[in-house]
C-alpha cells in the first residue's frame, strides 16, 4: 500500500502512463538529477527480452574530422516532444527519430579541433521549453549546447537554427568577463551542460587545475534563457573581505587562485529557487603552499539562490585539497523519509568514496558527519587540514586503507613489481598528503564514486552508486632536479605510464600513475569496481556487487581466465526505472548491464560495439514502447566509437 500511494504522489502510477510519453528532459532525467524514470513497461520479469532496436552514428570517428586531442564520447541524450537531441565532443547538436534513430537535423559549431582542450569530451544537452511563446514559434522550444570552445549556443528545437535573439547571432561566449582569462585555450573549456532553473541557463566550467595557481577562475554563471544576457556570477574563491570564507584563502596566491571549478552536471530545485554546484579543488590539485587554509567553497556542494547568485548555504567535503578530490559526481535532490518526517535532501557521492546526505535547504547532514584526524604533510611550507569529514553511518563506498599485505597480482612476477612501486610509498591511509618519495593514494584521483554519479529510486528508497576500488601513485618532483627526456625514458625502460603535469609556478612537478602491474590489471585485489546501493532510510549498505569486466586490458588469452567476479573499473553512471531495474554501462567491457535494484542481481546485458563511459537514458514513447539508449565510444580504455545504441523489447517479451 505504501508504495503505491508514494507512486502516485510522484506521479509513478503505470496506467497513467500507457498512452503518453515518458521524457528524459535534463541530463539526470530532470533538473533534480535523480535519474529515475516512471516508465514502467520493462520490469525486472520481461528485461532479458530486451534487443537492439537501432544504431546510430555521429561519423566523428571518420577522417574528417580529425581532432588535435582525441575526444570522449560521454553525452546522455536527452527526449522532449518526440525527439531525441544528442551532444557530441565537437559540439555539434544532433536531433534523431527516437523511435528509428533516423537523422532529423544538425548543428555544427564548428570549433576548433586543433586544440588539445582539456578533457575534450562532452555529456550532453540542455533544453528548456518557451511557455510564453505561442505554439508554433521559433525557439519555443530551446536545445542548449556549451562546447569545449566555451560557446554557449541556444537552438531552436525544430531544426537546429541558432535563436537570434540569444547574444550574438544565438551564442554567448562564456570566457567573456572571468576574473582570470584561461592562459591558454586549453586551459578552459565545457564539458557539461547547464542547468536550466526558472528561465536561467546556469553552467560551470572545465578547468586545467594542474598546469599552474592561476589557469582560469572558476566562476559559476547564469544567463536569461531568452536573451542570453548574464544575470549573475559566483565566484567559488571569495573575492570579497567580508566573505566569511575570505580568511580560510590565504599564501601568496589565495584570492587569486584559479579553478574551485564547477567541471560536473549542477541540478535545480525550481520551487525553492535553488541551484546546487558540486565544486573541485583550487589549483593546482597537489600542492597548496600558494593557498593556505581549508579552502571553503572548493571541494563543496554549495547552493547558491538561482534566481540571484546569492550563496544559502556549503558543505566542504575535503579541506584544503591536496588529492584532486574534485566533487564529480553531479548532486542528486530527493526528499527521503529520515526519523519518521519527509526530509528534502541533497545527495552528493565523493571521489573519497563517501556518500554525504545532506538537508536540501541548510546543507545540514541527515546522516551524521565526523571530522577525523588525517596525515599530515612533509612537504616544505606545506599545511595540510589536521582533520578531514567522515560519514559516520554510511560506510565508505570504496577501501579507504591498503596494507602491503594485500598487494595483488596474477603472477609471482606481477605482485613483486607491485610490492617495488607501492613498498617506499607513504601509505597511511586516505588523505596522506602527496610527497617526494610518492604517495599512496586510495581511492585513486579517478575516484572512488566519480562523475557516473548516483541514481536514486525515490518509491524504494535506495541509491545506486559504481564506484571505483583501484589505487594510485602521486609524487612531487622538485623542479631542479627533474629532466624530462631522462624521466621519459626510464618510464618507457620500465613500462609505467605517467602522467606529468607542470604545476609551473610552483618547486615541483607532479607526477601520477594508477598502479597497474606488468599483465596491466590493478595492483590492488579484485573486485576492482563494483556497484553499491545504500538503502535511504538507515544509511546502511543494502548491496554491493561486481560491476563489469577488466578482460580488454590484458590479452585475449588472459582474457579468457578473467571471472566475472573481478569487476572492472568504470567511469559513467546508472539510472533506474520504475519496472525495478537499474541500467548502467560505464565498465571497459561491451555491455549495457541491468541488475535488480533491490537484490543487485545482473538480470541481463546487452551488446554494444565498444564499452558505453556514458550514462544511459530510458524513455517511452506515446505508443507504449519503452526504449534503452547509451552512448558508446568514451575513448581510451573504453574504446573509440561515434555509437547511440537503443534497445526495446522484442514483441514476445512485452507484458
Amino acid at each position: 500500500m505504501r508504495l503505491l500511494v508514494s507512486a502516485l504522489l510522484l506521479g509513478l502510477c503505470p496506467a497513467a502512463l500507457d498512452a503518453q510519453e515518458v521524457d528524459w528532459s535534463a541530463n539526470g532525467r530532470d533538473a533534480q538529477g535523480t535519474r529515475y524514470s516512471p516508465a514502467s513497461q520493462i520490469t525486472r520479469k520481461n528485461v532479458s527480452g530486451l534487443e537492439v532496436a537501432w544504431t546510430y552514428r555521429t561519423g566523428e570517428t571518420d577522417p574528417r574530422f580529425k581532432t588535435g586531442k582525441p575526444t570522449a564520447f560521454e553525452a546522455t541524450p536527452l527526449l522532449v516532444d518526440g525527439t531525441m537531441y544528442l551532444g557530441t565532443p565537437l559540439g555539434r547538436v544532433i536531433a534523431l527519430d527516437p523511435g528509428t534513430g533516423r537523422e532529423r537535423w544538425v548543428f555544427d559549431p564548428k570549433i576548433k579541433r586543433d586544440v588539445s582542450y582539456g578533457d575534450f569530451a562532452s555529456r550532453g544537452v540542455s533544453t528548456w521549453l518557451d511557455e510564453s511563446a505561442p505554439v508554433g514559434a521559433a525557439c519555443r522550444r530551446r536545445i542548449f549546447v556549451a562546447t569545449a570552445q566555451s560557446q554557449l549556443f541556444a537552438l531552436d528545437g525544430r531544426d537546429g537554427r541558432p535563436c537570434a535573439g540569444f547574444g550574438r547571432n544565438g551564442m554567448v561566449d562564456l570566457k567573456a568577463g572571468l576574473r582570470i582569462p584561461p592562459f591558454e585555450p586549453a586551459a578552459y573549456s565545457i564539458t557539461s551542460p547547464p542547468v536550466v532553473v526558472n528561465g536561467l541557463v546556469i553552467t560551470g566550467s572545465s578547468v586545467s587545475d594542474n598546469s599552474r595557481p592561476n589557469p582560469a577562475s572558476g566562476e559559476v554563471r547564469a544567463y536569461d534563457a531568452r536573451s542570453g544576457t548574464r544575470q549573475w556570477t559566483w565566484d567559488p574563491i571569495p573575492q570579497d573581505s567580508k566573505d566569511p570564507a575570505y580568511g580560510e584563502w590565504r599564501g601568496a596566491m589565495a584570492q587569486r587562485s584559479g579553478a574551485a571549478n564547477a567541471w560536473s552536471v549542477l541540478a535545480g530545485d525550481p520551487e525553492r529557487d535553488l541551484v546546487f554546484i558540486p565544486t573541485g579543488s583550487a589549483a593546482p590539485d597537489y600542492y597548496g603552499v600558494l593557498r593556505l587554509g581549508n579552502n571553503r567553497y572548493a571541494n563543496s556542494i554549495v547552493a547558491l539562490r538561482a534566481s540571484t547568485g546569492k550563496l544559502v548555504w556549503a558543505f566542504q567535503t575535503v579541506h584544503h585539497d591536496l588529492w584532486d578530490y574534485d566533487n564529480a559526481s553531479p548532486p542528486a535532490l530527493v526528499t527521503i523519509t529520515h526519523d519518521g518526517a519527509s526530509v528534502p535532501a541533497v545527495l552528493q557521492t565523493t571521489k573519497t568514496g563517501m556518500l554525504f546526505v545532506l538537508d536540501r535547504e541548510t546543507g545540514r547532514p541527515i546522516f551524521p558527519v565526523e571530522e577525523r584526524p588525517v596525515p599530515s604533510s612533509d612537504i616544505p611550507g606545506e599545511e595540510a587540514s589536521r582533520t578531514q569529514p567522515f560519514t559516520a553511518v554510511t560506510p565508505p563506498l570504496s577501501p579507504h586503507r591498503f596494507s602491503t599485505d594485500s598487494v595483488w597480482g596474477t603472477s609471482d612476477a606481477d605482485r613483486a613489481a607491485c610490492h617495488a612501486a607501492i613498498d617506499g610509498l607513504r601509505n597511511e591511509g586516505i588523505f596522506t598528503p602527496p610527497s617526494v618519495r610518492g604517495t599512496f593514494v586510495m581511492p585513486s584521483n579517478i575516484g572512488g564514486a566519480h562523475w557516473g554519479g548516483v541514481a536514486v529510486d525515490p518509491v524504494r528508497q535506495i541509491a545506486v552508486v559504481p564506484v571505483n576500488r583501484v589505487a594510485a601513485v602521486v609524487q612531487l618532483i622538485p623542479r631542479d632536479s627533474f629532466h624530462h627526456e631522462q624521466a621519459m625514458a626510464e618510464d618507457k625502460r620500465l613500462g609505467h605510464d605517467y602522467e606529468y603535469n607542470g604545476m609551473w609556478g610552483t618547486p615541483y612537478v607532479m607526477r601520477r600513475r594508477i598502479l597497474l602491474s606488468p599483465s596491466r590489471l590493478p595492483c590492488t585485489p579484485p573486485p576492482f569496481g563494483t556497484l553499491v546501493a545504500i538503502d535511504l532510510k538507515t544509511g546502511g549498505r543494502l548491496w554491493e556487487v561486481p560491476l563489469g569486466s577488466p578482460a580488454r586490458l590484458v590479452s585475449a588469452e588472459q582474457a579468457a581466465k578473467i571471472p566475472a567476479e573481478w569487476g572492472s573499473p568504470s567511469l559513467g553512471g546508472p539510472i533506474v526505472t520504475a519496472g525495478g531495474v537499474v541500467f548502467i554501462g560505464a565498465a571497459l567491457d561491451r555491455w549495457l548491464h541491468a541488475y535488480d535494484i533491490e537484490t543487485g542481481r545482473e538480470l541481463w546485458r546487452g551488446p554494444l560495439p565498444e564499452s558505453g563511459k556514458a550514462t544511459p537514458m530510458t524513455y517511452r514513447l506515446a505508443s507504449g514502447a519503452q526504449f534503452v539508449a547509451i552512448a558508446v565510444g568514451g575513448g581510451g580504455a573504453w574504446g573509440v566509437g561515434d555509437y547511440v545504441v537503443a534497445f526495446r523489447l522484442a514483441t514476445a517479451a512485452k507484458p
